[in-house]
This record gives C-alpha cells, structure tokens and sequence, in this order.
C-alpha cells in the first residue's frame, strides 16, 4: 500500500491511528504532542498514557483515540538529535517509526498518519528526518498491508 505526503492536521484525519511524536514519560507535551492531547481529552489520554509510562526512545506503545476521529494514538518515543552522534539519532528515528507501524499491525490497523516525529523542539533537521522516515516507512511497507500518510504541519 502507498506512503502519502501530506499536509494538514494530523488530529483531523479519519484513520485508524494517528503517531504522537511523544516524549518517553509520555507526558502532555507542546507542538504536535500537545495538539493531539487537547483533541483527544488530556485528561483521559494522559490516564491512559500513565498506565504504560515511562517507555524507552525508540518504543511505541498505543491507547485509545478518545475524542480523535482516528480509533487510536501511537505513542512514539523520537530521540533528541545530537550532532555528536548522528548514527545513534538515525537508529533511533528509524526504531521510532519502525515500532509504531509494528503497533499499528499488531493492533489490526489498515490505516496509520505519521508527524515527522523528532523534527520540532527535540531538533532533528527535518530534511535527515524526513529521509529516515520515508525509509523506515517504505521498508515496512515492503512487508506489510497498511495505508501510511507522513503529515506535514507548516512549512
């Protein structure tokens, strides 16, 4: 199935799951992280979020869409760039994304929207974070059925 480029709001797509680019205490954060929480119902999100925390970078773990169009949220644990150690960064991204579409299959999902999880506050260029994304993706996809949409938000 395809990988889509889009822009738009990730809280507003009807798919099965959409990714929250998480921290790993899976706390209400800023940015994307934030939108999706107040879309979803902080309060009950954050319970949900409580029982699974805290995760390692690189994890996903998924919960409940709440009041999201979309039936669940994906909690993506994306590292914090380090220009010291890109390569530690790339895996990590890469275990991000690889580890939420596993959640998203495991939990029987044919749908799935992705932010460009690493790209805000935690300073990941979005060009090196755009490439590692659509390569994890598309090498998931190589071996698996499921409809992939990268959202952009912004420029």
């Amino acid at each position: 199935m395809p990988l889509n480029i889009i822009h738009g709001d990730i809280t507003k797509l009807r798919v099965d799951a959409i990714v929250n680019a998480a921290n790993t205490d899976l706390a209400m954060g800023g940015g994307v992280c934030g939108a999706i929480f107040r879309s979803a119902g902080a309060r009950e999100l954050q319970a949900a979020c409580d029982r699974l925390a805290p995760i390692k970078t690189g994890d996903a773990v998924i919960t409940p869409g709440f009041s999201l169009p979309a039936k669940y949220v994906i909690h993506a644990a994306g590292p914090i760039y380090h220009r010291q150690n890109p390569k530690q960064s790339e895996e990590l991204l890469y275990a991000a994304y690889t580890n939420s579409l596993r959640c998203a299959a495991e939990s029987g999902c044919r749908s799935v929207a992705f932010p460009l999880i690493s790209s805000g506050v935690y300073g990941y260029p979005k060009d090196e974070a755009l490439r590692v994304a659509e390569t994890a993706i598309r090498a998931f996809l190589a071996e698996h059925e499921l409809d992939v949409s990268l959202v952009l938000f912004g420029e």
